[in-house]
């Protein structure tokens, strides 16, 4: 909203939401506050903790800034940086669940986030079970009594399934469970968990808030109900990031909107031009009409990024590989979400539920802000290298 009431578009928002540029004497950017130590004016002050800032870890102007920016574009009641994306899925799970508590996992999720609740979870005590992305409301048949977090993804990793949140979160809610989401893909530009019943949406801000390739850093927004148990977990667990990966990531996010337009738009072409494309089978973009999930994703998402995978006709890891080795403006590196392009050959052995039948290898494609006509020949290349490796 705009300071007169009305309604402001997304990119408005982007570029002045988290900071009043007449707090630092008019300077547009905020400061970059390196600090551990704040200093208190008298020792009452001091025990009571009186005054805004307490300590470094605890949030600097900085910070703030970030945070509040975020939480004008996820309508949530607050925010924490922390120093990855992988640390936004492990401090929120860590803060919420307990010894003897029971966690529901989309099976398609993030293979980090796996790795982290099929060693530290569990070493903890915590029984995680992973369920179809596709359940929907049959989730309810996977509730245990002990049920405390219902982790999703949408789209899912790699391959791109689209979970029925509204009704995850119904039958989750309806046992007092609550309901995270890693909602990187879709950023709150696209999706915005909160307004579909999510408790917590958390972003690997590595991607596309920061969008160049450079920073770590990840974000977890709460709604009213679980803030102030996600803030304390956050301190407690001292999971802080350092000054200068938060303000480039409020930089980035200024630019956010016109770079996924882009992402968008060139994603959207290359993958509806690879449809057709001989040696391709599948394309698994979830904005694509052919999507078996494409009507659930048009009726909860405003947009799609820049991320999506496909299958090859036949063959195996040769194959794949051929693909990948012949690339030339591809580069082949994980993460995406930067303004370059990306390749990567796609693993679904660790699934349990979710492994799908698929005619060939796949191969995840982050499309970044090349030009397309470029990005086709390369992909052209590819394909001609792994239609010879057969």
């Amino acid at each position: 909203m705009a300071t007169d009431g009305s309604k402001i578009g997304i990119n408005t928002r982007l570029a002045h939401s988290g900071n009043d540029p007449r707090d630092y004497f008019g300077f547009v950017n905020p400061p970059v506050v390196h600090a551990s130590t704040v200093l208190y004016p008298d020792a009452a002050a001091m025990a009571s903790r009186s005054q805004k800032y307490t300590y470094g870890t605890r949030g600097t102007p900085t910070m703030d800034a970030l945070t509040l920016a975020v939480d004008a574009l996820e309508g949530s009641a607050g925010t924490i940086a922390v120093p990855s994306g992988l640390a936004a899925v492990t401090v929120p799970l860590l803060t919420f669940a307990s010894a003897g508590d029971h966690v529901l996992i989309v099976d398609s999720v993030y293979h980090p986030t796996r790795n982290f609740a099929d060693t530290m979870l569990k070493r903890l005590g915590v029984e995680v079970e992973y369920y179809d992305p596709r359940i929907g409301a049959g989730i309810a048949s996977l509730i245990k009594p002990n049920t405390k977090v219902v982790f999703t993804e949408s789209p899912a990793s790699n391959t791109y399934e689209v979970q029925d949140i509204p009704a995850i979160v119904k039958v989750a809610h309806a046992a007092n469970a609550i309901v995270m989401m890693d909602n990187t893909w879709a950023t709150p530009l696209y999706f915005r968990p909160l307004d579909y019943g999510v408790d917590i949406s958390i972003h690997a801000a590595t991607k596309y808030p920061a969008g160049h390739s450079d920073v770590l850093l990840g974000l977890v927004s709460a709604n009213e109900a679980c803030w102030k148990k996600l803030y304390e977990g956050f301190c407690t667990l001292g999971c802080c990031s350092g000054p200068d990966d938060v303000y480039q990531t409020l930089r980035g996010l200024r630019t956010m909107g016109v770079r996924l337009e882009h992402h968008q738009k060139s994603a959207l072409e290359i993958a509806r031009w690879l449809e057709a494309q001989p040696g391709v089978a599948q394309v698994l973009h979830p904005a694509l009409e052919s999507h078996p999930d494409h009507a659930l994703w048009k009726r909860d998402f405003c947009g799609s990024s820049g991320v999506f995978s496909i299958v090859l006709n036949g063959g195996g890891q040769k194959k794949q590989h051929a693909f990948l080795d012949a690339l030339t403006i591809f580069g082949l590196g994980y993460s995406w979400g930067g303004y370059e392009s990306l390749a990567v050959p796609v693993f679904l052995g660790d699934r349990t539920v979710a492994k799908g039948s698929y005619a060939g290898p796949l191969i995840r494609m982050q499309i970044g802000l090349e030009d397309v006509e470029d990005l086709k020949a390369d992909i052209e290349r590819g394909l001609k290298a792994a239609a010879a490796a057969e």
